[in-house]
């Protein structure tokens, strides 16, 4: 594991960093989606790794360049396996799926919240949830978007220190002072599996070259430019599932428009 990375970078220098380091990418994950999220990662220029065996995820995890738990399948096997994760890294990324309504799953997430992840990514219900200020969505879809989850994703940052992403039509990131929002993408890449599952997995590889803010930034815009990408070329999901990994691997540094993210410091006022 790298002891150091980069402060605050842009995504086309944390793109060339990520393609420089092909980062060892520790996936605690769901296991609907670990094919998808693997190839995701393969594409994008990171080294995937899926350890959750008790016993060997927190030795995984030490040698690491960044760990995504994810909590869409957590088997009693995968709750053991996270909890060794958060005893020997801190450069880790929380996906609480379907929590709020899921009393397991929604225990565990604030078991990890308490751990202090580096990044909490989920989508506006989601957050809601783990923020405490909602009870969740239907399942793994949202029924808020996320400037409705504002204050609750700031609070949370606060609260816990780690930085917050919130996923939707335009995703909001913020580490409690300050707040990016990235534009773009399409809505093909929700009637994928994966999708959602696979972006918590490429913050955790950026983690591997830069810190946390950047890390989740790069991967959103990341995210939305393939997904744009493949979207023009797809004809379904299918083959949009297809493309959408190609042009993960075609992405160049050049080719990530910074005028789509939108960032802006807070006020103490605004944020406390």
């Amino acid at each position: 594991m790298r002891d150091v990375v980069p402060t605050v970078r842009g995504p086309e220098a944390a793109l060339r960093a990520l393609r420089d380091a092909a980062p060892l990418t520790h996936c605690v994950t769901n296991s609907v989606v670990t094919g998808f999220t693997a190839n995701a990662l393969l594409a994008l220029g990171a080294s995937p790794a899926m350890v959750d065996i008790e016993g060997e995820a927190g030795v995984f995890a030490g040698v690491a360049d960044g760990v995504l738990l994810n909590l869409g399948t957590p088997t009693p096997q995968q709750q053991a396996s996270a909890r060794e994760v958060v005893r020997v890294t801190r450069r880790w990324v929380l996906d609480p799926v379907a929590v709020g309504t899921l009393p397991v799953r929604t225990a565990l997430a604030a078991e990890l919240v308490s751990a202090r992840p580096a990044i909490i990514r989920g989508n506006a219900s989601e957050v809601a949830a783990v923020a405490g200020s909602g009870s969740g969505g239907r399942g793994v879809d949202s029924l808020d978007v996320p400037d409705t989850v504002h204050a609750a994703a700031l609070a949370l940052a606060h609260r816990t220190g780690a930085v917050v992403a919130v996923s939707g039509a335009v995703d909001l990131i913020t580490d409690g002072d300050r707040v990016a929002r990235v534009h773009g993408g399409d809505p093909l890449l929700t009637r994928v599996t994966g999708g959602g599952c696979s972006l918590g997995a490429t913050m955790a590889a950026f983690l591997g070259v830069v810190e946390p803010f950047s890390a989740a930034v790069a991967a959103s815009v990341v995210h939305k430019r393939a997904s744009e990408t493949a979207a023009s070329v797809a004809s379904g999901p299918g083959s949009f599932a297809v493309a959408f990994l190609d042009a993960l691997a075609a992405l160049t540094p050049d080719g990530l428009d910074a005028s789509r993210v939108e960032t802006r410091l807070m006020s103490a006022k605004a944020t406390r």
